[in-house]
């Protein structure tokens, strides 16, 4: 099993790199992060052992679980986050990529200030309108950002994560992430304090459709079946 996920995330490493290059891009310049739902800190130190350095996690009480028996690597929350889990997960990553509310802002602006320390995030945009995602509309982005960065001190927005419909064909993504890259651009030309405002990170793509993601401007991909096989639901 070791062997079969270090090779996994090499050959996605690979990938990730040559669609980088495809798009006339430093391969430095998109990362790779391992999405660890559901599965066990030996599964997820394999894949760091093979080079993994970011971790993404989508409930804070599996980063809880895991983070003392895993490596020292990165650790993100890429999922729903509730204003009542945030003082768990202060202190445990180095961003969140979900936030989606003046609410859940000011209640992680609230926790980094008593933990003494500056939260990165991104907004997470719902490109469909799916009633099923969380996310916000991309029209009421410029409003909830100014109002981010007008009230929490101890927050800096550093750019978007988007997910798009599910699709068989990964290219069915494509205008989902070209919708989302050039929303991303438009967002740097905004005059916002940059102690609180530094837009240099757009998390998109997934297993499936991570190499168009990285055509279309993705900085960080966010793999997970791909290198630890299906998720370990019990």
């Amino acid at each position: 099993m070791s062997t079969d996920i270090a090779e996994r995330y090499k050959q996605i490493l690979a990938r990730k790199d040559a669609a980088a290059i495809r798009s006339g891009r430093n391969p430095e310049d998109v990362t790779l992060m391992a999405v660890t739902k559901t599965h066990t800190p030996d599964e997820i130190n394999q894949a760091i052992a093979a080079g993994a350095a970011d971790i993404g996690e989508n409930r804070v009480q599996e980063v809880l679980e895991k983070i003392d028996r895993v490596s020292p690597v990165r650790w993100h929350l890429i999922g729903h986050l509730q204003t009542n889990k945030v003082k768990n997960i202060i202190d445990k990553v180095v961003m969140i990529h979900s936030v989606d509310s003046i609410k859940l802002a000011k209640e992680i602006n609230k926790r980094a200030g008593a933990a003494g320390k500056v939260m990165d995030i991104l907004i997470e945009i719902n490109s469909a309108m799916e009633e099923t995602k969380s996310g916000i509309a991309a029209d009421d982005l410029k409003s909830l950002v100014t109002e981010i960065t007008s009230e929490c001190d101890n927050v800096r927005i550093r750019g978007i994560m988007c997910i798009p419909p599910i699709a068989v064909d990964p290219e069915d993504a494509r205008p989902y992430f070209h919708e989302a890259r050039e929303i991303f651009e438009n967002m740097k030309t905004w005059d916002l304090p940059e102690e609180r405002f530094c837009p240099d990170t757009l998390s998109m793509g997934m297993s499936g459709d991570f190499e168009v993601a990285i055509e279309e401007g993705s900085t960080i991909v966010r793999v997970g079946s791909s290198i630890f096989g299906p998720r370990n639901y019990r």
